[in-house]
């Protein structure tokens, strides 16, 4: 007699439950950051799916909901041992059904690339993740801000240039997590760019790294890179396009560690590609 296949449930995860998704990402090698639960979970508490069989988690997607019109896919992963058997392509839909008739992104693993092709989401540019170590900055400029004394409405409309629409609840939670430093430039009392580095469980990571001109990235950079111990390792998640966030890396003596693909299923976001030297999240966008 047949033995009859365990019942998968899928469900929305808990606040608690998203740090599953977490400490899997760690084993694959994504490092995420140390406060990345309480954020993603900011941005759309029905936003991330868990399978279980026997009350088991053995597959977790996220598919969070930005505004009335984006979406963006994270944390995709099936448990070794339950692989190959079909409980990732069933989360899978139902991320895709939850976020049905928006813009869908999505930072696809090299391993991934082809199967995400066959749902339709097409290519829009590669992002490498540079890797180096903290070096001593000598001097940091009096433009450079905290970005707690700038109005947040108007760090959210200086944001909206470099997302597809707003995302208030998460940015709120992402400046003001534990043990990160969020700064802000300023031209003429105006802000023209902003960052935020953070801890990971290695090291620092530095986004988003948004800014007017390649000379006020590199002067956001250095303020950042100051909050933090000399000689620890820093990461910079790069769009390719941008030529220059991509020489800003090389010229700190980062290198090249890991890559993704960000893709999009419906039309492709006009952002400011050129003005984007630092990408918040391979996970959330």
């Amino acid at each position: 007699m047949a033995h009859e296949q365990p019942a998968y449930q899928i469900a929305v995860m808990s606040r608690n439950e998203i740090s599953i998704a977490i400490d899997w990402a760690r084993s694959e090698g994504w490092n995420p950051g140390l406060s990345d639960v309480d954020c993603f979970y900011a941005a759309d508490h029905s936003g991330f799916l868990v399978g279980k069989i026997d009350g088991r988690p053995v597959a977790t997607i996220s598919a969070v909901k930005y505004g009335e019109s984006f979406g963006f896919v994270g944390l995709y992963i099936v448990a070794e041992g339950f692989r190959r058997q079909g409980y990732g392509i069933q989360i899978w839909n139902k991320a895709l059904e939850y976020l049905q008739g928006r813009t869908i992104g999505l930072d696809g693993v090299v391993a991934q690339q082809e199967n995400y092709r066959k749902s339709g989401f097409r290519l829009a540019h590669r992002n490498i993740r540079f890797a180096g170590l903290a070096k001593n900055v000598i001097s940091l400029s009096a433009n450079v801000v905290e970005l707690s004394t700038v109005e947040f409405d108007k760090l959210a409309a200086y944001d909206s240039h470099f997302f597809p629409t707003t995302r208030e609840r998460f940015l709120k939670a992402w400046i003001d997590q534990p043990g990160c430093c969020a700064l802000g430039i300023l031209e003429h009392a105006e802000l023209c760019g902003y960052g935020v580095i953070r801890p990971c469980h290695a090291g620092y990571k530095i986004g988003p790294l948004n800014a007017e001109s390649r000379d006020l990235a590199a002067t956001l950079f250095d303020a950042l890179v100051a909050r933090v111990p000399v000689g620890t390792a820093i990461y910079l998640d790069t769009p390719e396009p941008n030529v220059q966030a991509l020489e800003l890396a090389r010229s700190y003596d980062m290198q090249p560690s890991f890559e993704t693909a960000r893709m999009y299923i419906g039309s492709c976001p006009d952002l400011a590609l050129h003005k984007i030297f630092g990408i918040t999240s391979f996970e959330l966008g």
